[in-house]
């Protein structure tokens, strides 16, 4: 067997050791559409509990939804689907420190190059659940043509062929369609998903009978995540393969807190038996309490302390925790920006509040802004938009501190040339489109001189309704708020917002 990369300097990988080899050899009842770390932190760690218990007794097909994803899918084929999850943090104001093995891909499949096998994977009668994580603008509509074989850019066009070659496979047999938990942190992620999928139906002009399979004979659940989970832990990887003995690139570190709300209460439990292992996993009728409090109040600030942060050359989340101007920034801005809006009680706003600040403070975890900030368009759209347009109805003006969150985050996605000089450009990982369309919106002063006039570019930016669903010029005072933010932020690399000059 060919050894897994080595980044511990002498210390075996992971598929040299028992354990790696094994792999996972139960039946495939889950196909999961990404490969990062959350899904392998939440997810496939909750599968891996299951199947510890007796409760399960299934595997997962993991695929990439995209090709940027290759990376992970290689180094999992390389440890036969086995990674580590170090899981560390507060429980119940104790630190714990939890390393496991987990053992749950059967399959690896990358759709651009095994197209084959991850349409024959349909054919499977033992495959259940189809899980997903691809960010909020993963789980979006795009046109693409019909060709059944040859791969589809998108998540949901994906899906939808796969769906058809089950279809097909089983003659519409009602009883193997197959049910859907969206990890996407959107409202109604499972209906927006099954209206995706309708969508892609029509338009390649596949029949009423499908679709009403589709419809009728799949289900399209609504659900709502909560862990934080991290990525490649660079700073200490050497040290913690030392002690362990086997080195790991697939190693990602999670916090003990983790909440699976799905709304189901019809047997769906008896048949995915999370909460039975003893997992934080709840089936209930309604997410919109759990759906407010984790994306506005978790969710938004780590989008706020992405954008603020990287623009004031912040890297992690704990940083700016302890940072003496911008840690006491976050809890004033939850607490004075966010909870107003809240429609909910504001005692059990507070406690949210209260825990989220703790498990941001969790001395393990080193969550990376630039991983927070991955599709940052769409994630300040969906995470803090609604709490400003929330404040700025209830109190007649815009909130200071997400006004400010807005203003970086076009501050980072400035053109390369507004730099200064001998400045690295932030990269953005965000969709090519939209991050063209914000440096193109950028306005120069008509002189010529190099510069650009912020007060146009804010306008300009704000009016782009395919970034944020709507003209955000309409909301009063915004556009000002926005302009004079870039125009500090300017002011602070010489009043030049070109290199230069």
């Amino acid at each position: 067997m060919t050894a897994s990369v080595n980044p511990g300097g002498g210390v075996p990988g992971l598929a040299q050791l028992p354990e790696g080899q094994a792999g996972c050899r139960l039946p495939v009842k889950v196909l999961q559409f990404g490969e990062g770390n959350f899904l392998r932190g939440f997810v496939n760690w909750m599968v891996h509990r299951a199947n510890a218990e007796g409760l399960f007794g299934g595997g997962v097909a993991v695929t990439q939804p995209r090709p940027t994803g290759k990376p992970n899918l290689e180094k999992l084929k390389v440890q036969q689907g086995a990674y580590t999850l170090l899981v560390r943090g507060l429980r119940d104001g104790r630190q714990i420190e939890e390393r496991e093995i987990v053992s749950v891909f059967a399959r690896m499949i990358d759709p651009y190059e095994e197209w084959d096998a991850f349409l024959a994977l349909a054919d499977s009668p033992e495959l259940e659940f189809v899980v997903s994580n691809t960010t909020e603008a993963g789980l979006a509509y795009r046109h693409a043509e019909w060709n059944p074989g040859v791969p589809v850019a998108s998540f949901p066009g994906k899906l939808t062929v796969f769906l058809y070659r089950r279809f097909v496979t089983f003659a519409g047999d009602p009883g193997r369609g197959l049910v859907h938990l969206p990890c996407e942190l959107l409202e109604r992620n499972g209906e927006r998903l099954l209206d995706i999928v309708l969508r892609h139906a029509d338009d390649w002009q596949l029949s009423d009978s499908f679709k009403r399979w589709v419809r009728e004979s799949n289900r399209f659940v609504n659900t709502l995540v909560d862990r934080i989970v991290t990525g490649y832990p660079r700073e200490e990887a050497d040290g913690l393969f030392a002690a362990w003995g086997y080195a790991d690139p697939l190693l990602a570190t999670a916090e003990p807190y983790h909440l699976w709300a799905i709304q189901a209460t019809d047997g769906l439990e008896a048949r995915l038996p999370l909460a039975q292992a003893g997992l934080n996993v709840r089936w209930v009728e309604d997410l919109t309490p759990y759906q407010l409090l984790k994306v506005r109040i978790l969710n938004g600030a780590h989008t706020m302390m992405a954008t603020l942060g990287l623009a004031d050359g912040l890297s992690e989340v704990r940083e700016a925790m302890e940072h003496p101007v911008w840690g006491p920034v976050w809890e004033r801005t939850l607490r004075d920006e966010v909870l107003p809006g809240l429609p909910l009680p504001r005692a059990e706003a507070e406690a949210y509040v209260n825990s989220t600040l703790e498990r941001f403070r969790n001395p393990y975890i080193r969550h990376r802004l630039t991983d927070i900030a991955m599709n940052s368009l769409s994630k300040w759209r969906t995470r803090l938009l609604p709490s400003l347009k929330a404040y700025s109805q209830a109190e007649g003006k815009i909130p200071s501190v997400i006004g400010q969150s807005l203003a970086a985050l076009i501050w980072l996605y400035r053109p390369r040339d507004a730099y200064p000089e001998g400045g690295a450009p932030f990269e953005p990982r965000d969709d090519e489109a939209l991050v063209e369309a914000v440096r193109g919106a950028w306005a120069p002063e008509p002189d010529g001189g190099g510069r650009y006039d912020l007060a146009r570019t804010a306008a300009n930016i704000l009016r782009l309704e395919a970034a944020w669903g709507e003209d955000l010029t309409a909301l009063g005072g915004l556009a000002e708020v926005v302009a004079a933010a870039l125009a500090a932020r300017a002011g602070g690399q010489g009043g030049r917002t070109r290199s230069g000059d």
